[in-house]
């Protein structure tokens, strides 16, 4: 008989986005286009919370889920991963690509190199990877938040 059981949630990696202590760090899975992870995740950066923020983008729920994501890994590869966070929270009504390229100005990205950074497979790689763990988890809904046990 095959077992069902979920998958343990890995927990922090060398790779991921840490805002404070990882080892203190809650993981939060979560999708930029989610008004709940809106405001789960900046409730918790206004707290100055320990985060490990994991992607939980499907494009089944949201068509530009997946493209987001990989924008903000696109600005973690110019060290801006939380500023690019937080603005996508901040301002979930314009998540096209016009609006991505004006917040990379404004962040102070180069954005040819976003561009280039945001269709690499390794990204994609990166953010499936992400989901898969979520989804082996047991995860069904965003924001998902995951106190990792400690050994």
């Amino acid at each position: 008989m095959a077992d069902l059981s979920s998958a343990p949630i890995p927990g922090p990696r060398p790779d991921d986005h840490v805002r404070g202590a990882p080892e203190r760090a809650v993981i939060m899975y979560g999708d930029f286009t989610c008004p709940r992870c809106a405001v789960e995740a900046l409730r918790l950066r206004d707290e100055r919370a320990d985060v490990i923020f994991r992607h939980f983008a499907l494009r089944s729920r949201h068509p530009r889920a997946v493209a987001v994501a990989q924008a903000a890994e696109a600005a973690a590869r110019q060290g801006a991963f939380w500023e690019f966070h937080d603005s996508l929270f901040e301002d979930q009504g314009r998540l096209d690509d016009p609006h991505l390229w004006a917040r990379c100005e404004r962040l102070g990205l180069d954005v040819e190199r976003f561009e280039a950074d945001r269709r690499a497979p390794a990204i994609a790689e990166r953010v499936r990877r992400d989901v898969q763990d979520a989804l082996r988890g047991g995860l069904t809904t965003t924001p998902a938040l995951i106190h990792p046990s400690v050994d």
